[in-house]
């Protein structure tokens, strides 16, 4: 049986599901009902955008055929279910990559659209929305819409980022960029605090496509923010051709308790630490590099039976050198351990999407096991300190924010609310914007 709830599983319970044939009867019909749908891709969104428990999801993923490529400029054309795994494959003989991946392979060209998801380098190509060339959009108004930036511009802007409010995505066309190779030339530095880390970080996004900080967040002390710069280019001699896109390891049943505690968590990081800390430079394969842990499936186990929640906070450039070490002390100070903690800098480009989480300044990925009240209250503390700063939490990978923080990080989000189609509705959006006094199934209208 399938299970359709978010990777995170902090939220119990798995939405209902109907397949997309289903779907688009009843909106052809005009029969779908306010909040009854949203379109679902391959569940790895970590909170509960994802999710609609007073509705149905849409499974999308039997939709995967590329409709179209062009060998000559890179755009390619595929069903919204399609993989970026499936669009890597495909287009890599050609010499062509996506201009952005996020941290998984296994995300459906939908969802990067609808999540506006950002890679290792934002700093060069921005969000995955700047790299969408048109989409087809089915509404609950029975119609289907070729958008672009040209036509339907403001429906466009809408579902990119719009965590599949706007209507069920059927198809989407993006631009790829070219590339010598798959493997990617990479090069790892250790820094032993983030002072040293801010130092080294514009330098390595000024000459690098791609950069991002692994942080020891168990360290304290004198050891407090150590971590590694790992940044590299795609290889001018390497592979052109895709591995297979499984999992070589997997976990197979869940264990009764989160096996990622605090004593595990030290010895990983030191370990980790210790191992890439003496590499400088290297050509590592492109699953090696983008996608780590799709090599393990079903890791999200490992959390324990009560899931894991990530926070994902931006914050502005001029105060990043207090703000970061602030987040990850309010962390160490709760007791609680990041397995996986990233830092990365994101550049000024801005995505056409109406709300998108990415913008100037730092980001920080933080993963917590679900310990119940106390993990909320450490996350309720994150937020604090990140919107005290003027910055920004993902709504993409969240599963417990209050209507105020999301207010916070998105002033505009009335933007959004005003595009969405009234059919469609998601946990999150409920638990946010319709706390915010956002409207409950009102026609919207299709602007041009």
């Amino acid at each position: 049986m399938a299970d359709y709830q978010s990777f995170g599983r902090a939220n119990p319970g798995a939405s209902q599901a109907i397949d997309i044939d289903e779907a688009e009867k009843l909106l052809a019909g005009g029969t779908a009902r306010a909040g009854s749908l949203l379109a679902y891709g391959n569940g790895r969104s970590y909170g509960d955008s994802c999710q609609n428990s007073a509705g149905a999801v849409v499974d999308m993923r039997p939709r995967k055929r590329v409709l179209y490529f062009n060998a000559e400029t890179g755009l390619i054309e595929a069903e919204a279910g399609a993989l970026l795994a499936d669009i890597i494959a495909y287009a890599a003989p050609h010499g062509f990559f996506p201009a952005v991946v996020p941290g998984t392979q296994f995300v459906t060209l939908a969802g990067a659209i609808a999540n506006d998801v950002h890679g290792k380098n934002h700093h060069r190509r921005g969000s995955f929305g700047c790299h969408v060339e048109r989409l087809t959009l089915l509404r609950s108004d029975g119609r289907t819409y070729a958008c672009s930036a040209a036509e339907n511009a403001r429906l466009f802007w809408a579902t990119i980022g719009g965590m599949g409010l706007t209507g069920i995505i059927l198809s989407a066309a993006i631009r790829l960029m070219r590339v010598p190779s798959l493997d990617i030339a990479e090069t790892v530095k250790p820094f032993g605090s983030l002072g040293e880390y801010f130092d080294l970080s514009e330098a390595a996004d000024r000459d690098n496509e791609y950069a991002v900080a692994w942080i020891d967040q168990m360290a304290g002390g004198k050891h407090a923010g150590r971590g590694l710069l790992l940044s590299g280019n795609h290889a001018t001699y390497g592979a052109r051709t895709a591995e297979r896109g499984t999992a070589k390891l997997s976990v197979p049943f869940q264990p009764p308790l989160t096996l990622l505690n605090r004593p595990f968590l030290k010895l990983f990081n030191a370990a980790y630490g210790w191992r890439r800390g003496r590499l400088r430079e290297s050509q590592a394969s492109y699953q090696k590099f983008f996608f780590p842990l799709d090599g393990v499936a079903d890791w999200n186990r490992l959390y324990g039976p009560s899931g894991l929640y990530q926070h994902q906070s931006v914050v502005p450039e001029g105060v990043a050198r207090e703000t970061i070490p602030a987040l990850l002390e309010a962390a160490r100070r709760a007791g609680q351990g990041s397995f996986l903690t990233v830092l990365k800098r994101f550049g000024s480009q801005r995505s056409p999407a109406l709300l998108s989480f990415a913008r100037p300044g730092y980001t920080l990925t933080l993963d917590f096991p679900n310990h119940g009240r106390r993990t909320l209250e450490l996350l309720a503390e994150l937020d604090r300190i990140t919107v005290g700063a003027g910055g920004a939490v993902n709504p993409y990978k969240d599963a417990r924010m209050s209507a105020e923080t999301f207010a916070a990080s998105f002033p505009d989000w009335q933007r959004l609310e005003a595009m969405r189609d009234p059919a469609f509705m998601s946990d999150f959006w409920a638990r946010t914007a319709g706390r915010l006094g956002g409207r409950n199934g009102e026609t919207a209208q299709a602007a041009e």
